[in-house]
């Protein structure tokens, strides 16, 4: 590193991926600076530089030990290892060694006392909410929020009947002719374990999945105007059921409160939508597909006079950005769940959908929201005129 990029660094302070130390002696406080980086993202760490920005001034024989110290440290007292590089910086006022700490991709890393440290701004704090911890571990294709268990939902609060149509139709032979029981047959299909639902078995075919899973419903309310209003509201309904249905009915909600255009048909035709179908069918899906399931929050959706908004809990998994997404990358979060979706809905499971949603309909915003773990589609509604609603 430049002395002139190392200045430059000094002179913007701290911060989520920039650390100042006066000097390190103690490998436990080093072993938790080490693991917060790698669980969040990678950083730097700047050994020599007091908190307020000035040298500490460390000289030549002080790089040996605190080499020494970083290597042990990131193999002893950081579970799993990791391999940070060091770099020795000269400057007027002492040496200053630069310790860098790529993203991990082994999460969660834990300290010699099997403590999760993550970065929460410019410092560090351990992690304690279950939550947060199945995120890291998700983070790391270790576990996945839809193949958890379901609440105790069992083979007795599945949809028989419904399941055994989808399953003739898609496998072309009935499950009454199969040669395990109905429920070998959906731990076999990834949908059960022990005899109770996972996420997926439950969201597609329990006969009411929100009977022991309330907060995985979207929420959808339409407002008059361009802002939230708890005492006016056109529409108001929580979206229940089997995943098919809550997409069918939210695709009916938003169809039913955005305005429909007659154009060149007759009178008593229903009308296009104001925003193509197909920019919703895709956005809707990947709302319901891709959501964070480790998150008690239910997917909220709400029309206003200006736009439409759809609210994911969850922001982007493993380092994926929007410009990624807007180019067809995708990180599959629930792989059981997408792999049936392909069959009870209108999604295809390659990365694709946005794409089709953005060349239906451009006038498509996203807000990749870490701090509050959402992720937010704004779809913006056009000045239309008289059109029929």
């Amino acid at each position: 590193m430049e002395t002139a990029k190392l200045l430059e660094i000094i002179a913007r302070d701290e911060d989520s991926t920039h650390q100042f130390k006066a000097n390190v002696t103690n490998a436990q406080s080093l072993s938790e600076e080490l693991c917060a980086f790698s669980n969040s993202g990678g950083g730097q760490i700047f050994i020599g530089i007091s908190n307020d920005g000035t040298f500490s001034g460390l000289a030549r024989e002080d790089m040996g030990r605190l080499n020494q110290l970083v290597s042990n440290t990131s193999t002893n007292n950081v579970r799993p290892p990791i391999n940070p590089r060091t770099e020795n910086v000269s400057t007027s006022d002492g040496l200053v060694m630069v310790v860098t700490v790529a993203d991990g991709v082994s999460k969660p890393y834990m300290d010699n006392n099997g403590a999760i440290w993550v970065k929460c701004g410019s410092d560090k704090r351990k992690v304690t909410s279950r939550e947060e911890i199945q995120r890291l571990f998700q983070s790391a294709g270790l576990i996945h929020g839809d193949g958890v268990p379901a609440n105790d939902l069992t083979i007795a609060d599945l949809d028989t009947n419904y399941f055994k149509a989808f399953f003739e139709k898609d496998r072309g032979e009935s499950v009454d002719k199969q040669d395990v029981p109905l429920s070998g047959l959906l731990e076999n299909m990834n949908l059960m374990k022990n005899g109770i639902l996972n996420i997926s078995g439950a969201l597609l075919f329990a006969e009411n999945p929100s009977l022991r899973l309330p907060i995985f419903i979207v929420k959808a309310i339409a407002y008059p105007g361009a802002v939230i209003d708890e005492e006016n509201y056109i529409d108001s309904q929580d979206i229940k059921g089997k995943i098919a249905d809550v997409f069918q009915k939210s695709m009916s909600f938003v169809g039913g409160n955005i305005k429909h255009l007659q154009k060149d048909q007759g009178i008593n035709a229903p009308g296009d939508w104001e925003i193509p179908r197909i920019a919703f069918q895709e956005l809707i899906a990947n709302a319901l597909i891709h959501r964070d399931y480790f998150v008690s929050a239910p997917v909220r959706m709400f029309v206003f006079s200006d736009r439409v908004e759809i609210v994911s809990p969850g922001c982007l998994p493993n380092n994926l950005t929007i410009e990624n997404i807007k180019s067809g990358n995708s990180n599959i979060r629930n792989p059981i769940l997408a792999s049936y979706a392909t069959k009870v809905m209108p999604y295809r499971g390659l990365g694709s959908g946005i794409i089709r949603a953005l060349k239906a309909y451009p006038n498509i915003e996203f807000e990749n929201a870490t701090d509050g773990n959402l992720f937010k589609v704004t779809v913006l509604r056009q000045s239309i005129g008289n059109g029929n609603s």
